[in-house]
């Protein structure tokens, strides 16, 4: 099993795809990568020599942010939307989508299970 930035590869799948495990990598990122590197995307990951695998390795770790220094870059930037109150900070602290999505009804995902208003059990007495 490949290593690269710190995250294990599948071998069983194109490289294209496998790059994609890599927080900061999607398809069209992994595409370009192996673009650049002239190595063929429909190559399983375990068909891969060693020196090509240290190229993208290499690739990677000098020309992308990726894994741990984009999620804290990430978190940087959401922590500085909600210092500065913004209007996309105060969502964030709210637990709201902040992309402009509606409320009223869905948004399950970012607000969390429905919460009950109202509702008791009846007391026996």
């Amino acid at each position: 099993m490949a290593r690269i930035a710190g995250v294990d590869i599948p071998r069983d799948k194109h490289i294209s795809i496998a790059l994609t495990y890599i927080f900061g990598v999607g398809r069209s990122r992994a595409n370009k990568i192996l673009d650049d590197l002239d190595i063929e995307k429909t190559l399983k990951t375990r068909d891969l020599s060693e020196a090509e695998i240290s190229k993208i390795r290499e690739y990677i770790d000098n020309n992308i942010k990726v894994e741990g220094d984009l999620k804290r870059e990430v978190t940087q930037n959401i922590k500085r939307l909600i210092e500065i109150n913004s209007y996309k900070g105060i969502r964030h602290k709210r637990g709201l989508p902040v992309r402009g999505q509606r409320t009223h009804t869905n948004a399950r995902t970012r607000k969390g299970r429905k919460r009950s208003v109202g509702i008791r059990k009846k007391q026996i007495g």
